[in-house]
């Protein structure tokens, strides 16, 4: 077996099962809930994400979203602070869990890439270097080392920590620029979540919604701030 855009080792197939869905598969996949991946703030959890490759469709989709909420009406292109904050929300809607190191810097460069090159585009000279660095501390936060089955982080050997899986909820409860964070266990979030079996096989659902919708899980920290300053208040 040689190494291919769906495998990278013969020795990684064996040990972790490791197989690239190829672009194709994952298209098809995700058409199955198109409407879904073309809602900006609808989340979905990749729990063997691999490098990205349904997480960096998923963004590319919302991202188009993005771009068409942001146009104002009688006017024919984004008003690029509004695509600003759209893009963002779409960033941190994504969330994903691998054994691999090397597969998470990979996912999160991607989709920091795939994220930063549209922004790009529609903003020109009003890009931010703070929003970048927003961006960057989200798909940190979002796209972690560990294993979706024990939901413990990994060492560098891919063997359980002490660590639990801590995932952020972010939002824009008020409708402006100001940012939401909420830090939930991976464990206690599938344990109130409304649909555990399926965010456990197919990884889409809402993490963040508790079972009869009423009780919401423990939060282990909160804050509210503007979004390009979701980096500073990391203590």
């Amino acid at each position: 077996m040689q190494p291919s855009d769906q495998v990278k080792s013969r020795e990684r197939v064996s040990a972790f099962g490791e197989v690239f869905t190829a672009e194709r598969e994952v298209n098809a996949m995700l058409d199955l809930v198109k409407p879904e991946t073309e809602r900006v703030d609808s989340r979905f959890l990749e729990p063997a994400c691999g490098d990205g490759n349904f997480l960096a469709e998923i963004l590319r989709r919302k991202l188009v979203a993005s771009k068409k909420q942001s146009i104002p009406p009688g006017k024919g292109k984004p008003f690029p602070p509004e695509f600003e904050r759209q893009s963002v929300m779409a960033v941190s809607s994504l969330y994903g869990v691998d054994l691999m190191a090397d597969n998470v810097d990979t996912c999160r460069e991607r989709l920091y890439g795939i994220w930063d090159a549209e922004y790009a585009a529609v903003c020109g000279n009003e890009t931010n270097a703070e929003c970048r660095e927003a961006v960057r501390f989200i798909l940190r936060r979002n796209i972690v080392c560990g294993n979706a089955l024990t939901l413990m982080r990994v060492d560098e050997n891919q063997n359980d920590t002490n660590e639990p899986i801590v995932f952020s909820e972010w939002s824009f409860p008020f409708h402006d620029t100001r940012m939401q964070r909420k830090d939930y266990s991976f464990a206690e979030l599938l344990s109130s979540a409304k649909i555990e079996d399926e965010i456990r096989t197919t990884g889409q659902g809402d993490l963040f919604a508790s079972a009869d919708g009423s009780v919401e899980p423990t939060f282990l920290k909160q804050y509210i701030t503007d979004y390009r300053k979701v980096q500073d208040y990391d203590k």
